[in-house]
């Protein structure tokens, strides 16, 4: 089987709608794909359909934004969870709240040095999806600012420009809680892909583990490899399983649908994990 656990429509910073991106994983003869839009499940009915017509086996799920007591990022992909639950999703509310007043920052300051309004931005956010710096990202380059999305952040919205501004995001610890409360299987995205920011110390991984955690996704392009060696030490070590995605973006970044995969036995227990939504297998 040809798995892939990691893949945004344009409900979050992707660019197909999610119809499209179930129509392209069949395409690239994958047996199973996960939705896992930033803080959002609105893709999934639109998956759900497309995953039948196509027959293409859907997990439902989705990348929660989180943030340390010292400020590093961390993304938790979570799978089968409840949408509904009230606890996860209060959370992910703040968090949505909060990247659209960043956003709508970010653009304030952009816009002294350069052509760019908040209206350019939103010509490139589809309706109820969750913004982010993508999208400023997509507003760069069609006004010829920059060429594609990742010269946009490799210069203009790297987090050490000026016109950088943080967001409310969950601590990882109690986002863990949640997606367990919610019947949600949560794995934790690219651990250590340094080339995106500073990565979490030992002790979070731990910590998150305790809460709950159940694996870590090790087989990612922006893993190094002495990383993905660490990754797979501990997750020996505390019991967890071990996800390969591709974490696609559509044309937003240059991975590949089915370019790292998950193992079935893998599958197999997020299946057995996730009781707060029901997939769609063939």
């Amino acid at each position: 089987m040809r798995i892939d656990l990691h893949a945004h429509s344009n409900v979050s910073d992707g660019t197909q709608t999610p119809a499209e991106l179930v129509a392209a994983a069949a395409q690239a003869r994958l047996d199973v794909m996960a939705l896992t839009d930033h803080d959002s499940t609105a893709g999934w009915a639109e998956a759900l359909a497309a995953a039948r017509v196509h027959g293409t086996g859907l997990i439902p799920g989705m990348e929660i934004s989180c943030k340390t007591d010292h400020g590093v990022s961390v993304h938790l992909l979570c799978y089968l969870q409840n949408p509904q639950h009230p606890g996860l999703l209060e959370e992910i509310t703040k968090a949505r709240t909060a990247r659209l007043s960043r956003a709508e920052r970010m653009v304030e300051l952009l816009s002294e040095d350069y052509p760019l309004s908040w209206a350019d931005v939103s010509a490139q956010v589809t309706p109820g999806a969750t913004i982010g710096r993508p999208h400023i990202a997509d507003a760069l380059v069609a006004a010829g600012i920059v060429p594609d999305r990742t010269e946009a952040f490799a210069s203009i919205l790297t987090s050490r420009s000026r016109y950088f501004v943080s967001h409310y995001a969950a601590d990882p610890v109690q986002a863990v809680e949640l997606v367990r409360a919610a019947g949600g299987v949560p794995v934790f995205a690219h651990p250590v892909a340094a080339a995106r920011g500073r990565v979490a110390p030992p002790e979070v991984f731990h910590d998150m583990i305790d809460a709950g955690l159940l694996g870590l996704e090790v087989e990612h392009r922006d893993n190094p490899a002495e990383g993905r060696s660490w990754l797979r030490k501990l997750a020996r070590e505390r019991g967890l399983f071990i996800t390969g995605s591709s974490d696609y973006h559509g044309a937003g970044k240059p991975n590949l649908l089915g370019e790292n995969l998950t193992e079935p036995a893998v599958l197999e227990r997020i299946l057995e994990y996730g009781t707060g939504a029901d997939p769609f297998l063939t």
